[in-house]
């Protein structure tokens, strides 16, 4: 797990707005992201930062982060103000499927997946802190993510799952049996059981050597991709061991404090029993807190909180 080959990016691709936090790819290869402004993007031709081009697909009224692409061609989006929506990327229609649980708005949904019954699975990843807050819930680590689930047709979700340090991006196995969650602030993947004798429960998928944010699944045979947008850091692991009174204080300073993050950034591919396949790694980079990854035609692509545009990177190589 420590040892880590080259990221070698290729071109950046600017969006004229900020914060594409998760990136996923059609069939066709292109590039669909929500950013700060509220907008739905569409990107084609990735590959050519001289011919890429970028297109407005909808207005959400919010803040678009997780996003999932559906096989009638709709879109599931994870909005940190709206709750959880459903975009029409033909007209740009927005309908709202679920805003709120058990009588409490929803806020903060972070990522989504959509099963092939029709069962949405989505991410809460703090009740306490919003989007413009978040780095207070890392700091307090306030465990008070959540996993929610929406059956086919209802509009009223219910909770799974709760407890989860900062639950963010999702990624369905392969067979279906299992659904893979990124809990950020406690640097590990975590496995929900849908089948089988464990159904409902939770155990660890894999431990990693930084904070995870988004997850990608490339294809039904493919590996799950993991974006990584912070490292590891030795004085938030002894905090997060201190009295509930100290974190909560520390959290209060945190969110007034100036933030940038570091130049230090990573991705990792794993299979579907929790192995790395890949892990990239560039230092000094230009491009800051990748969020999210995903592959298009023949590159990686990076989305990022922070930036105003997506990172064009190479595939890594086989093996």
């Amino acid at each position: 797990m420590d040892r880590s080959t080259e990221l070698v990016p290729l071109h950046y691709v600017s969006l004229g707005a900020r914060g594409p936090e998760d990136v996923v790819a059609d069939a066709q290869g292109r590039v669909l992201t929500g950013v700060e402004d509220g907008r739905i993007l569409r990107v084609h031709h990735l590959g050519d930062r001289l011919t890429a081009r970028v297109e407005v697909l909808a207005e959400t009224g919010g803040r678009p982060l997780g996003l999932e692409l559906l096989p009638d061609g709709g879109l599931l989006v994870c909005d940190a103000e709206r709750g959880l929506l459903r975009v029409d990327p033909e007209d740009g229609t927005v309908r709202v499927l679920a805003d709120s649980v058990a009588g409490e708005r929803l806020r903060f949904c972070s990522n989504v997946v959509a099963l092939s019954d029709g069962t949405v699975y989505f991410t809460v990843s703090s009740r306490r802190y919003p989007l413009g807050q978040w780095l207070g819930d890392i700091v307090e680590h306030t465990g008070t993510g959540r996993l929610l689930r929406l059956a086919p047709g209802s509009r009223e979700p219910e909770v799974v799952r709760e407890g989860l340090q900062f639950a963010n991006g999702l990624a369905p196995s392969a067979d279906g049996s299992f659904l893979v969650v990124a809990e950020t602030g406690a640097r590990r993947l975590t496995r929900y059981h849908l089948t089988g004798p464990r159904a409902g429960h939770t155990d660890l998928f894999a431990d990693l050597p930084a904070m995870p944010d988004n997850l990608w699944r490339e294809g039904p045979d493919g590996p799950i991709w993991v974006s990584l947008a912070g490292p590891r850091v030795p004085p938030l692991d002894l905090l997060h061991r201190a009295p509930a009174a100290v974190r909560s204080a520390a959290a209060r300073a945190a969110v007034h404090a100036p933030f940038r993050p570091g130049r230090t950034i990573g991705v990792l591919a794993v299979d579907d029993d929790g192995r790395v396949l890949h892990h990239l790694t560039r230092r000094s980079s230009r491009f800051r807190m990748v969020t999210s990854v995903c592959t298009a035609g023949e590159h990686l692509v990076l989305g990022s909180l922070w930036e105003p545009g997506v990172a064009v990177c190479a595939l890594p190589t086989a093996g």
